[in-house]
């Protein structure tokens, strides 16, 4: 498929009219929406603020490539803008955007067209072409010189570096549209120009590319794994291995062929190898087991918590053959969202927590683990413990092993690993962890139950400012896992502070947007109309961009607003049996639902009013 069918004449803008990143992103979507390219205009701008918060995608040169994989496509496409004065994009390398390619893809997109998409990511590696786009005097000769590139880049052949070191690496990233292929052909182009052989793998949307052997490993001097998400990390073992983001090999494809060419790095030793230390936004240690371990467990809390909620319409026993209430479809809800989705979720929090930790080998005595403490009564602090339990035992093991002959490397991962972990994780959890954090659970749902009123509300004012400070961060994800806690231990009231703190500043900067409309530009307007869909539906991360724009001003807002509808659920004793599901499960709170609403509309009325009176007017 050539780029030209992907973009054409009605989805270029030569000029555009932005002159902010919110801006030129809502124009360039709003020219793929008049071209009858997308099915829902606001969710395809959510899915593209969505890539852009886990790194942006001004990569550097004058150029921009937001992108996004979402069923609010019809049919892939590429919208073209051009800035003649160049727009701040929080590119990667400071400087001002000029050429922007919005790729839109359907989440059923084949190969063919992800190929094609992928394809535009190599040819904006090429300064020249990139010279003649700035230059194009229309529609036309834009599109000329685009078929012209791929021709020629069709016609180019491989050739074979002979410098006698080999180099092999990994790209991925979180979409697998754009950087993904930019960091292949950037280490490519780089290597060819350094005479150094290179082979790497492309983990993209249409799945893994020229895959790494065991030949080619063997064989390098040592590896590059650009990525921003997990790779298969174990084959790599023994070797010297760089691990930086995506974006570096984009911006410093030569300073890391040269750190391999030099083996300037940590020896893979089969977990956690150092991460190259070049400057990243990315967190490890800690933070990055439990967040692994957390955002694998979210999709069963979800799913889950809110069929439960669905249950609970029915009669909140109606579950329950034995009660005068019950409901065959309240049974069947609940035996899918608690017996089995729910049941699932401390296990897989310890499960991806270890594997993280210790790759591969940590997940089934991780899994163990969890099913342990979630079975023992230890509850989701006893799958925290059985999960960090296992990924550094199953790291003691494989340093203890380390010195097998190398005839046993094929029956570790199968057989010593499994079994020594499993059995390991397993006593440890049977005889120490267990029962001591049973007491501990009991202990801290009796203090819970019997704090006096005061004292409950300074607690819901503390849970539900903390998911403000950060939306989305460590302590907004420190206050959400204690709620989880919360619930597991059958005690409801924290975690429906929780929730109120977390939809507020959403629903706050909303309701500022609408109130005080002449402090807030006119895309900030637009993105306002959708922090009520998010605000509404728990999405904390909604008001993100706001804060970003005007910390100073913005985050003591919402941090005040969320404290102060946490403590009014305390005050007002409502409860919340799901962990997820914002507005949709607000008809099963424990209490009055209504105060409950109040409480929300409350907290999120006072962070609009703050952030009407201590903002500046904007003038456009």
């Amino acid at each position: 498929m050539k780029m030209t069918e992907l973009l054409t004449r009605d989805t270029i803008v030569l000029d555009v009219k932005a002159r902010t990143k919110e801006e030129v992103i809502d124009e360039l979507a709003r020219t793929l929406d008049q071209a009858g390219v997308l099915n829902d205009l606001q969710a395809f701008k959510d899915a593209i603020f969505a890539r852009e918060s886990q790194s942006t995608t001004g990569i550097g040169d004058g150029i921009a490539i937001p992108h996004a994989k979402t069923k609010a496509v019809k049919r892939p496409a590429v919208a073209f803008g051009r800035s003649k004065n160049g727009i701040d994009y929080d590119s990667l390398d400071g400087k001002p955007s000029y050429l922007f390619f919005m790729i839109a893809a359907p989440e059923g997109a084949n190969q063919a067209h992800l190929e094609t998409l992928s394809r535009l990511s190599s040819m904006l590696m090429d300064a020249s072409f990139r010279s003649r786009i700035e230059s194009a005097s229309s529609e036309e000769e834009l599109l000329h010189i685009i078929a012209q590139k791929e021709e020629e880049v069709g016609n180019e052949s491989e050739e074979k570096a002979s410098s006698g070191k080999k180099i092999v690496a990994v790209t991925a990233c979180p979409t697998g549209i754009a950087h993904t292929y930019m960091a292949a052909d950037a280490l490519k182009a780089k290597a060819k120009e350094m005479n150094v052989d290179i082979k790497v793998e492309t983990n993209g949307s249409s799945g893994v590319k020229n895959e790494l052997t065991t030949n080619d490993i063997e064989e390098a001097v040592a590896v590059i794994v650009a990525a921003d998400k997990q790779v298969e990390m174990e084959r790599f073992r023994g070797k010297h291995v760089i691990q930086v983001p995506v974006a570096h090999a984009i911006r410093m494809p030569e300073r890391l062929i040269e750190q391999a060419l030099k083996q300037d790095a940590p020896i893979y030793q089969g977990y956690g190898a150092k991460r190259e230390t070049l400057p990243t936004k990315g967190r490890t240690g800690f933070y990055k087991h439990l967040m692994n371990g957390v955002s694998n467990m979210l999709p069963f809390v979800v799913g889950g918590g809110i069929l439960i909620a669905i249950s609970f319409t029915f009669g909140i026993k109606a579950f329950d053959p034995k009660d005068p209430s019950f409901h065959p479809i309240a049974k069947t809800l609940m035996d899918i969202g608690g017996g089995s989705a729910f049941a699932l979720m401390i296990p897989v929090l310890a499960a991806f927590i270890a594997m993280s930790i210790a790759d591969r080998p940590g997940f089934a005595p991780g899994m163990v683990g969890g099913f342990m403490a979630a079975n023992g009564g230890a509850g989701f602090l006893g799958g925290l413990i059985a999960g960090f339990l296992a990924g550094y035992l199953v790291v003691g093991l494989k340093k203890l092993f380390s010195r097998l002959p190398q005839s046993f490397e094929g029956i570790k991962p199968v057989l010593i690993y499994p079994l020594f972990g499993v059995l390991l994780t397993g006593i440890v959890m049977m005889y120490v962890v267990i029962d001591p954090v049973k007491a501990l659970n009991d202990g801290m749902k009796h203090w819970l139950t019997n704090m006096g009123t005061g004292n409950l509300v300074l607690l819901g004012f503390i849970l539900g400012g903390m998911m403000a400070v950060d939306m989305g961060g460590p302590i907004n994800k420190a206050a959400f896992t204690f709620g989880l806690a919360m619930i597991d231990a059958g005690n409801y009231a924290p975690h429906a502070a929780i929730m109120a703190g977390g939809m507020v500043p959403p629903l706050g900067l909303a309701l500022a947007t609408t109130l005080f409309k002449n402090k807030f530009t006119k895309a900030e307007r637009e993105a306002g109309k959708t922090c009520y869909i998010m605000g509404a539906s728990f999405i904390t991360e909604g008001a993100i961009p706001f804060a970003a724009a005007d910390p100073v001003r913005v985050i003591p807002s919402i941090i005040v607003g969320s404290a102060i509808a946490g403590a009014l659920t305390m005050l007002f004793k409502i409860g919340l049996p799901a962990p997820h599901g914002g507005i949709f499960v607000i008809p099963i709170v424990k209490g009055s639902a209504w105060l409950y609403i109040l409480a929300i509309l409350v907290g999120s009325f006072v962070t609009a009013i703050m952030v009407g009176l201590l903002k500046k007017e904007v003038k456009e």
